[in-house]
């Protein structure tokens, strides 16, 4: 039997890439899969792939930016499947541009996806999850892009940045109905990163390779664990995490002298994520 059997798993951006890669793997440990894309051939592609190999799955074709997608979405979870136990916010798109030169409808474009997209799509699923006290697993994707910067990617990563917060404030919310909240930031080579990693990095970060992290934190291998945020790559996996320094203390108040001179005490020392090894 397999770790999802009985599940019922939507996933979004899933015509391609680490999308597929999750919906072929989820549904092979017996989990249903919605597989959701804007391009309808592709969805049906991955449909077919799944059912070949024996599992099962639907197609729910659309841009995930809007309200009635998301409810259209959930509608194809409830009408094939009955229920809805997984949801993977994977949708992405880029338009990397230095910052100086990144036009509004760029800016606009990633957000719209990336951000809202997860907005539109979670809260009808959520609600149902809620209200049916089934319990859950959402996983939000986020980027190393927004949690330790990248050159030219300032609307990927505020909006990778948002969904993080987004994740951690849901995360509280879930927590009384069960519904566990991860975020993941998966390093894959993906039509979306064509021409940005070295021909070393596209052979050994495949989608197949992150898949598996993915399979984790939706099953009962987790446990009750949520609120989690994990970096994963074809050859590593790690835990990132918000942490503060030592507080400095003052019952008058600073002056900004006063953290001039407490610069030593003040700040963390200078330690480089180190996401390419």
């Amino acid at each position: 039997m397999g770790l999802l059997e009985g599940k019922v798993a939507v996933i979004t951006g899933a015509g391609g890439g680490l999308g597929r890669a999750y919906s072929v793997l989820l549904a092979r440990e017996g989990a249903a899969v919605v597989v959701n894309d804007v391009d309808a051939e592709a969805a049906a592609r991955v449909v077919a792939e799944i059912e070949t190999d024996g599992g099962r799955a639907v197609a729910s074709v659309g841009d995930v930016a809007s309200p009635a997608a998301g409810e259209a979405i959930l509608r194809s979870a409830l009408e094939g499947f009955g229920a809805v136990d997984i949801l993977v916010n994977n949708a992405g798109i880029l338009r990397d541009k230095s910052f100086a030169n990144v036009a509004e409808a760029q800016w606009d474009a990633v957000i719209q996806v990336h951000l809202k997209g997860a907005f539109c799509v979670t809260q009808p699923v959520f609600r149902w999850m809620k209200e049916n006290r089934r319990g859950g697993v959402i996983v939000n994707t986020a980027s190393s892009s927004g949690l330790g910067g990248s050159f030219g990617q300032t609307n990927y990563g505020a909006a990778k940045a948002g969904i993080w917060g987004f994740s951690n404030c849901l995360a509280l919310e879930g927590m009384k109905y069960g519904i566990r909240v991860w975020t993941l930031c998966p390093a894959a080579a993906t039509p979306m990163t064509q021409g940005l990693m070295t021909p070393e990095m596209v052979a050994q970060w495949s989608p197949e390779r992150v898949a598996p992290v993915l399979l984790y934190m939706v099953s009962p291998l987790s446990g009750e664990r949520t609120n989690r945020t994990l970096f994963a790559s074809g050859s590593k996996v790690m835990e990132l995490k918000m942490v503060s320094g030592p507080p400095v203390r003052n019952a008058a108040g600073f002056t900004a002298q006063d953290l001039a001179a407490a610069a030593d005490r003040l700040f963390l020392p200078d330690t480089a994520l180190d996401f390419n090894s």
